[in-house]
């Protein structure tokens, strides 16, 4: 029993004390050290990953801005069109028919209708004859703004009198697209297969 009660020597109890301070070394290292290095490198691979989300987000944003201030401008300018829902076509003759009713004759020819997914094109060509140049840009105008979605793709004028483009009768050829769309469109019989865009 004497044994257990001896005192240590200066060597031993620095021995001692120099293990107790690895111990705690130790002790510090495996359960305060580690797990907040573990901790910080989680929050920099976290906040790494937020801050390329907050540009993708900030990207999206601008470019949100950016079409909110198109559209605002488009539909102040007065010149908003809209694509009409599959099959629009009794509504775009009825406003061809309309538009037309200033000319002194006309035709129209539609082609076979084209689609490329969602998206439908019908083709036509117009023929008219007009009895002045202001009649003829009246005409073409409120086609371009029309408020179905129109685009005039080719247009040729000529003089049927006097050779001057400003007096007489005018003839007009043109090639035009109005466009559709399938949202809230029902398919039918005159309706090809959809075809992959070009």
């Amino acid at each position: 029993m004497k044994v257990l009660s001896r005192d240590f020597t200066l060597k031993e109890k620095l021995l001692l004390l120099l293990l107790g301070l690895i111990l705690v070394g130790l002790a510090y290292y495996q359960f305060v050290d580690r797990p907040v290095r573990e901790a910080l490198d989680i929050a920099h691979a976290e906040a790494d990953a937020l801050s390329v989300e907050l540009q993708t987000v900030e990207a999206k944003l601008a470019r949100m801005r950016r079409m909110r201030a198109e559209l605002e401008d488009v539909t102040a300018g007065g010149t908003a069109s809209e694509m009409g829902s599959y099959n629009n076509s009794k509504a775009e003759i009825a406003m061809l028919n309309d538009v037309l009713s200033e000319a002194l004759q006309y035709s129209i020819t539609f082609a076979n209708v084209t689609r490329s997914g969602d998206q439908i094109r019908r083709n036509f060509t117009l023929q008219l004859t007009t009895d002045s140049y202001e009649t003829m840009e009246h005409i073409i105008s409120a086609i371009n703004a029309s408020h179905y979605r129109c685009l005039i793709g080719d247009l040729r004028c000529t003089a049927t009198q006097n050779r001057d483009v400003l007096e007489g009768n005018i003839s007009i050829g043109a090639t035009a697209t109005f466009f559709e769309t399938m949202v809230g469109g029902t398919p039918d019989a005159g309706l090809p297969e959809s075809r992959p865009a070009a």
